[in-house]
């Protein structure tokens, strides 16, 4: 079954705020939806998990570059 967040439950996982949350749906580097008839944002946690591994691969491959420059 899916489990979706709402944006205050993402803002606390991630530790930041709610405008830097929707501002991250808004640029498109988190997926999330709108939901009912207010448009109540949610963010699946599939969704939230795939962008914090992005995130760790994206800091494993910035460290692997750096590496390769100064060796």
């Amino acid at each position: 079954m899916r489990k979706f967040l709402t944006l205050p439950d993402v803002a606390e996982a991630l530790n930041i705020s709610m405008s830097q949350t929707r501002a991250l749906i808004n640029r498109g580097e988190l997926e999330g939806i709108q939901i009912g008839g207010r448009g109540q944002w949610r963010v699946e946690q599939e969704k939230l998990d795939e962008y914090i591994d992005r995130l760790y691969a994206e800091q494993r491959q910035a460290r692997a570059d750096r590496t390769e420059v100064s060796g």
